[in-house]
């Protein structure tokens, strides 16, 4: 069965991916598209077909009864998928199967392979799959030019150092192309879209102690108090780290006990408990 869902996903997904780096800031739209499209839209179908289950190639795992359904991480950590996860509903965790959870990606490969799967040894993507060739650049060049209004560079003191073509080609913690020249290695430390301005300033001023995100969706339907201590994934595929967790009416702010690197508005913090997802949120600031 084919479904065409192309309308819903250029509207919830391509055009706010856009409207992110417009804004100077760095967006995941495959978190986005799990929880706005493709399992929405499964949930849906398999209520039409009265399928029971939805199974799909994720490695992470649920655990859970007929109240509620927990979301938790692969056991391969090297290839967990629950941080992409975290804004499933119960409506649509309470139904998935992820039989890659317990496994690793070796024994997947191995077993397609036994049976006789042409997969087996397929390349992995890490491409977003609307943008050909991964180059976000020249799709917002030539779908969203506004996204790439030339503007200034700054130091963390306002002197101007140079110009750049857009904030879209930018964003927090980044050192190449910046175009400048500097005895010390700078790092891009703050977006502002509203000013078309970017700052640089050593690996100490890059955010890295503190964000408030907003959106903030929690697997069990609330947060678990309203401040506890957790462990936060800042970005897709990065370590979770411990810090306390204060939540607000429509989101939360993670303090770190120790500095991470290059906390980005527009990624997800993702809030763990050990190996469970108790929810997260869009970063909408960070120092």
């Amino acid at each position: 069965m084919c479904v065409d869902i192309s309308n819903s996903f250029y509207v919830s997904i391509v055009e706010p991916f856009a409207r992110e780096y417009k804004k100077g800031r760095t967006p995941n739209p495959c978190v986005a598209c799990n929880g706005l499209v493709k399992f929405p839209m499964l949930r849906a179908l398999a209520e039409d077909m009265g399928a029971s289950h939805i199974a799909t190639g994720h490695y992470a795992r649920i655990s859970g009864n007929d109240i509620c359904t927990s979301l938790l991480r692969g056991a391969s950590k090297a290839k967990d998928q629950s941080y992409a996860l975290y804004r499933l509903q119960q409506s649509e965790l309470s139904r998935c199967i992820f039989p890659n959870g317990s496994r690793s990606k070796r024994e997947i490969r191995e077993a397609a392979e036994a049976a006789g799967l042409p997969s087996a040894q397929k390349r992995e993507s890490q491409e977003l799959c609307f943008i050909s060739g991964d180059n976000y650049r020249e799709f917002l060049a030539a779908r969203f030019p506004q996204a790439l209004v030339p503007g200034l560079i700054v130091d963390t003191s306002g002197k101007v150092l140079g110009e750049h073509h857009g904030v879209a080609f930018y964003t927090i913690g980044q050192r190449r192309g910046l175009g400048l020249s500097s005895p010390t290695p700078q790092y891009v430390t703050k977006i502002d879209s509203k000013k078309r301005e970017v700052t640089i300033g050593g690996p100490h001023e890059v955010p890295g102690a503190w964000l408030r995100a907003e959106s903030a969706v929690w697997v069990q339907g609330w947060p678990p108090a309203e401040s506890f201590e957790a462990e936060v994934m800042a970005r897709y595929n990065s370590p979770p780290v411990p810090c306390s967790i204060v939540t607000a009416e429509d989101g939360f702010e993670a303090h770190f006990r120790d500095r991470i690197w290059a906390i980005t508005p527009g990624q997800h913090a993702v809030i763990y408990r050990g190996d469970e997802v108790l929810g997260g949120g869009i970063i909408a600031e960070a120092r």
